[in-house]
This record gives structure tokens, C-alpha cells and sequence, in this order.
């Protein structure tokens, strides 16, 4: 079933690609209406797609894929952006874009397997020291609404979140040992991540949503009606989309982000799910202002529907209400924007989770990866994946930052086996 709902993704992302539907890119969105609108020509269109789009692909979306054998999304979407664009206009187009992304749907599934039974034979087989690089994320993620604090409201009330959210943690914990709450014969225990995670934002909330506006607000809703009917129009194709994307999740087949992937390759999906929340969240004022700007959606909507797979474990429940939920957002579509233009601090808060959760990517990535690193060779692992992150910044980031560590630990993986065929590492 896997290969099926995989082959259906490909295909109808790059479908959606192809006809300016969705795209997954969010720097591409508001490119696609100069293509539909006929004001850029097609290879022009798909040579800004490739630009933007295969560097993250072979940088970004792989090596999270293969530190944990599931596949991150970016992996899919970017690719299918770059095949619905290249692919011809007109009804030639919709073939061609759906065959060519099925094709490179199976083929990433097929070459994942493939690398994992492929280091699985090499003398050093060094994947499951590589599952080190998701460690540090799996605790870390949940002081990201503190940083979004930090980054939108200034360091003080940033560090009191933090510690808040920390004293949230260590009560869960508290709870857990001590026992204090029973239902019947049952134990209430609470995830101690969870618990500072909710906090964390909800004071982040409360921050936002006392915010008030200085400037008159814009009614975008208004103002690009015709692009709001184009994507409602769209919303039967964008639906089965969404549940194809939550059934993937519940398989265990694709994560939305690199948080989530690493919670639930470690089976931590209620953990995972509320991460995918809390990051939807943050993608509500980006996805909706492009969204209605450009009438060009994307495959995975707000990203909610990675929630629905990681609570709904069976996958064919999850296809059904996943595809609901992603209807429900393109029918709220203009109330969502509305409701934005009256709290901006809301809106302006999307912006820092965002960031928030990159810049803690980052270090936990860095972290992990010299953890693994290090796991695979020691001695080397430390020196190494340091001095590939620093040689990454002189070179100019061919490499976005985030993704330098896990790069780095497969490139010391695949250093020691050389080293171990010429005699030169002890296995």
C-alpha cells in the first residue's frame, strides 16, 4: 500500500504543480500567478522552480530522510514542484506531470530502502549510531515558543517563558513519579515535552492576543476575492490531497518537518502531533496571506493534516478526516485572514515560531549530529562535523545551516568505511 499512496502523491502534487493549483514552495507561491496570468513564460517559470527548489531537496529533505528511513515531505513537494513546472502547458501537461511524479514518488521510496540495505552491508554499518542526530530535537523542540517570544516580544519575556515552561516540564514529571492522579486502577501520566510545549505557547498567546494594532488593517480577503474563489474552486483536488498526506503520516511513511520526524521515528506520535500543531500554528498567517494573494495553495495546506496521521493511527480514518480538515481551512480561508487582521500579533507571530523553531533546528542539529558523528568514529566524529560546519559558513552556506550536521555525520559514516578498507579504522 505503501508504493500506491506514495505513487498518488507524487502524481498529484505534480499535477497541482503543473496547473498553479499548489505548490509547495512558499518563496514560489507568489511566482506561480505571473505563469497563470501569463506575464512569465514556462521555462522561465521552471528555471526559477529548479533554482529555488533542488538545492533543499538534495541539501535538506534527503539526509533527514536517511537518518531515520521516513520520508521528510520537502523530499517530495520540492521534487514535484520542479517536475509540475517543467512539465507543458495545456492538456498534455496533466499526463505527463502525473506520470513523471509517480515515477519519482516509487523511485524515492525504492532509493531510500535502497541507501539503508546499502550502508547495512558496508564494514561499518553506521545507521543506527546515525538515529543520534534526531536526540537532542526530541527534548529541545519545546522551547521554541519561548524563542518566538524572545524574538517578538524581547529577552526578558522570552527567558520567562522558558522558565515557566521548564517548571511545566518538572511538574509533569513530578506527576509521573509520585502518582497523585488515578482513574480507577489507571495512573494519569502526563509527557513532560507536552506539558512545557502547551504551556510555552499559551503564554505566547496571551502575549500576542493583547497586542494591539497601530495601523488600519487591510482586508486581503476583500481585496483578491477572484483569487479566494479560484482556490475553493480547487478544494475537491486539494481534499485529496490532504487525506492522502494523513494517511502517509499514519503509515510512517512521511513527516512534515524535521521535529516530528525524529518523534516519530522514536514512536512518540501524540508528542509529534502536538509539535505539527504548534508549527501549523505558526504557518496559519504565511500559508493564508500567499494563499489569498496569489490564489496558489499548498499541497499540505497549513500543515495540519500531518496531525491528523500522527493522532489517527489507522490510516484509512486519517485519509478521511485529513482530507476534511484541509476542506474546512480553504472554506475559512477568508474568515482565517479576518481574524488575523485583529489580533497582528497573532500574525506577526507566525513569522517567529518560524524562526523560532529554525534557529533551535540548528544547534539541536548541530548537537545531534556531532553526537552521532562521534557515535560512529569517535575521536573523530567532535573535530570533524565542528570543522565542516565552520568551513560551511567560509564557503558562503552551500549547505543551509540546519542541515551541516546530519550531512556531516553521514559524510564521517562513509570517511571511516574508507578508512576501515584501507586498514586504517578498526571495526
Amino acid at each position: 500500500m505503501e508504493y500506491i499512496v506514495i505513487a498518488l502523491i507524487g502524481a498529484l502534487a505534480s499535477i497541482m504543480a503543473n496547473k498553479g493549483i499548489a505548490v509547495f514552495n512558499d518563496g514560489l507561491r507568489p511566482i506561480m500567478p505571473e505563469h497563470t496570468e501569463g506575464r512569465m513564460g514556462r521555462k522561465e517559470l521552471a528555471a526559477t522552480a529548479f533554482a529555488m527548489s533542488f538545492g533543499l531537496v538534495i541539501g535538506f529533505g534527503i539526509p533527514f530522510s536517511l537518518t531515520s528511513s521516513i520520508i521528510l515531505i520537502h523530499s517530495i513537494f520540492l521534487g514535484t514542484d520542479i517536475i509540475g513546472t517543467f512539465s507543458p502547458d495545456g492538456k498534455v501537461g496533466t499526463p505527463v506531470a502525473g506520470i513523471i511524479g509517480a515515477i519519482y514518488g516509487i523511485g524515492l521510496l525504492i532509493g531510500l530502502e535502497f541507501v539503508v540495505d546499502l550502508f547495512a552491508k558496508l564494514p561499518v554499518n553506521f545507521m543506527e549510531s546515525l538515529g543520534a542526530v534526531g536526540s537532542p530535537i526530541v527534548i529541545a523542540f519545546a522551547a521554541f515558543p519561548a524563542l518566538a517570544t524572545g524574538f517578538q516580544y524581547g529577552a526578558k519575556k522570552g527567558a520567562l517563558n522558558l522558565f515557566i515552561s521548564v517548571l511545566a516540564r518538572q511538574g509533569a514529571v513530578w506527576l509521573n513519579t509520585n502518582h497523585p492522579i488515578t482513574i480507577g486502577e489507571r495512573v494519569v501520566a502526563l509527557n513532560q515535552e507536552g506539558a512545557a510545549l502547551i504551556v510555552g505557547m499559551a503564554i505566547l498567546l496571551f502575549f500576542a492576543m493583547t497586542e494591539k494594532s497601530e495601523e488600519e488593517s487591510v482586508d486581503l480577503a476583500a481585496i483578491f476575492s477572484e483569487r479566494v474563489k479560484r482556490i475553493k474552486k480547487n478544494s475537491p483536488i486539494l481534499m485529496v490531497m490532504g487525506g492522502l498526506v494523513s494517511m502517509a503520516t499514519a503509515l510512517s511513511l512521511v513527516a512534515g518537518d524535521p521535529i516530528s520526524l525524529n518523534l516519530l521515528s522514536e514512536g512518540q506520535y501524540v508528542d509529534a502531533g502536538i509539535a505539527v500543531v504548534a508549527r501549523g500554528i505558526g504557518f496559519i498567517p504565511l500559508i493564508a496571506s500567499t494563499a489569498i494573494a496569489t490564489g496558489v495553495y499548498g499541497p499540505v495546506g497549513m500543515t495540519f493534516v500531518f496531525a491528523i496521521g500522527l493522532f489517527v493511527r489507522n490510516p484509512f480514518l486519517a485519509a478521511i478526516i485529513g482530507a476534511a480538515v484541509i476542506g474546512a481551512e480553504v472554506f475559512l480561508l477568508d474568515g482565517i485572514a479576518r481574524f488575523l487582521d485583529r489580533f497582528p500579533g497573532i500574525r506577526k507571530s507566525g513569522d517567529n515560531i518560524r524562526n523560532g523553531m529554525s534557529r533551535l533546528l540548528e544547534v539541536a542539529l548541530l548537537v545531534g549530529g556531532m553526537n552521532a558523528a562521534n557515535a560512529i568514529a569517535p575521536g573523530i566524529g567532535f573535530f570533524a562535523v565542528a570543522g565542516l560546519y565552520i568551513l560551511n559558513d567560509i564557503a558562503g552556506r552551500p549547505v543551509v545551516r540546519m542541515a551541516v550536521g546530519p550531512i556531516a555525520a553521514i559524510l564521517v559514516g562513509i570517511l571511516v568505511n574508507i578508512l576501515a578498507v584501507l586498514g586504517l579504522f578498526a571495526v
